[in-house]
């Protein structure tokens, strides 16, 4: 959160300045409608004692010996003195225009509506009122205007607007303390689940459970113990395919030992020259178990940067196929290519094209000799079809889910396989958004049968 382009990184005063921010703004926008009530309100005073001084000088003009007299009473003026130093102005003069007392160049008001105007270098707020005196004849009604200068006046308004000004930030300030009283309690919970995952060792993986959690923070506790959940997982699933590689690498390993022992003791040419062979077939699947091993760690969600190249699957199947070739050869297996054209995955290329490595690879070792493997694409429903054939044994229905799973080898299996081929597949399948299926041929075998999404455009 930015304020002001100050950025705030903590919750608890994101919270608050939530609240106290806009509870400020209102407080302020209160301010100022408060100085408009404090000027109205000192306005209403000042024009009451106007009126009540302009009153009560007229109510003292009377008829005297024949002549008309004007006397300033003393309580007229003296309403006025509020400890502001303010001067006090009067005019009294007769229906005809003769002044009887006071300020001959006062201003006048309106009847009984006041103004405000300058003085002799004052400013003044002026009240005019007009009064019939008995007696007086055409000098009545007579008019009486008050003015006085705005030092009270000023001075209200001031008084007023800073006690509004007092109590809203006297507002804001306990509004401030309760919603950090609040946001402490409120926010308990979450610390506690900060301590509580802190203190934990790197292996200590179980639930939490926090008690007397908001549902607000229900979902991230749950969240956060399925995370841990999936960790656990994975970190289960790590110890058995290491426990697995492991029994896996040691039976070739002590195989090699073994063969290299007897040909280092062989005397006889042909004799050695059988066990190095022997020697060569054996590292031959030993790399080959480590390169699967390799690329089964590669295929694992989260092992390689995603990647979204643009790969013709056709093209890739050709490849693979010229490379298994002098392997089909050998074995006198009919390996071939049914395509129609481009055929276009948005994928990672290596993952891929070793996916298909895998099924052909499969497809052959398990195939006997004179036996036929063919590669089928085609683009179907906006999906990608690959499909491997073999007239090989086949995969037993019960047994078709379990071959997808690391290390699993069939009973009655006789291919020197490791168990990986199906489960690379199935992870590289996975992850590029795709399926793999398995199912029997038309004239026995096995049909794996792999659907990606086609590459639009």
């Amino acid at each position: 959160m930015r304020i002001g382009g100050l950025r705030i990184g903590s919750l608890r005063l994101q919270l608050l300045a939530w609240v106290v921010l806009p509870l400020a703004g209102l407080a302020a926008i209160n301010l100022w409608t408060s100085h408009g009530n404090a000027l109205a309100t000192a306005d209403l005073v000042a024009d009451r004692m106007l009126m009540a001084s302009a009153r009560a000088i007229a109510e003292q003009v009377a008829v005297k010996d024949g002549v008309l007299d004007a006397t300033i009473p003393p309580a007229a003026i003296e309403m006025f003195d509020t400890g502001d130093r303010d001067r006090v102005y009067y005019h009294v003069e007769t229906a005809g225009g003769r002044l009887l007392t006071g300020y001959p160049d006062l201003p006048k008001a309106t009847d009984r509506a006041s103004i405000e105007t300058g003085f002799r270098d004052h400013r003044l707020r002026l009240a005019t009122l007009s009064h019939s005196v008995i007696g007086a004849g055409a000098d009545s009604p007579i008019t009486v205007t008050v003015g006085v200068t705005l030092g009270g006046h000023d001075a209200m308004v001031r008084r007023l607007w800073l006690s509004a000004f007092a109590q809203q930030l006297a507002l804001v300030a306990i509004a401030g303390v309760f919603v950090l009283l609040g946001l402490r309690r409120g926010l308990a919970p979450l610390i506690r689940l900060r301590d509580a995952v802190r203190s934990r060792s790197r292996s200590d993986l179980d639930p939490v459970e926090i008690s007397g959690a908001q549902t607000e923070i229900r979902p991230l506790i749950e969240a956060l113990n399925a995370y841990m959940a999936r960790v656990r997982a994975q970190m289960a699933a790590q110890r058995r395919f290491i426990a697995n590689a492991a029994h896996q690498l040691r039976t070739p390993l002590a195989l090699l030992s073994t063969q290299a022992s007897y040909a280092l003791r062989e005397t006889v040419p042909d004799a050695r020259h059988e066990a190095l062979v022997a020697l060569q077939a054996s590292s031959g699947r030993l790399a080959r178990l480590a390169e699967q091993l390799l690329t089964l760690s590669r295929a694992e969600p989260g092992s390689r940067r995603p990647r979204a190249d643009r790969i013709d699957l056709t093209e890739a199947a050709r490849q693979v196929l010229e490379t298994h070739a002098p392997i089909a050869v050998g074995r006198n297996i009919d390996l071939g290519l049914e395509e129609t054209g481009s055929v276009t995955v948005i994928g990672d290329g290596t993952m891929l094209r070793e996916m298909i490595v895998n099924l052909v690879d499969n497809a052959l070792r398990y195939t006997q000799a004179g036996g036929t493997v063919t590669v089928k694409l085609v683009a179907s429903n906006r999906e990608a079809v690959l499909t491997v054939t073999d007239n090989g044994p086949g995969i037993p229905a019960d047994e078709r889910e379990h071959v997808f799973e690391r290390f699993y080898r069939l009973a009655d299996a006789t291919g020197e396989g490791s168990g990986l081929g199906l489960a690379i597949v199935r992870e590289v399948v996975e992850n590029a958004g795709g399926r793999v299926t398995l199912a029997d041929g038309a004239t026995g075998g096995l049909v794996v049968e792999v659907r990606l999404p086609q590459a639009g455009g």
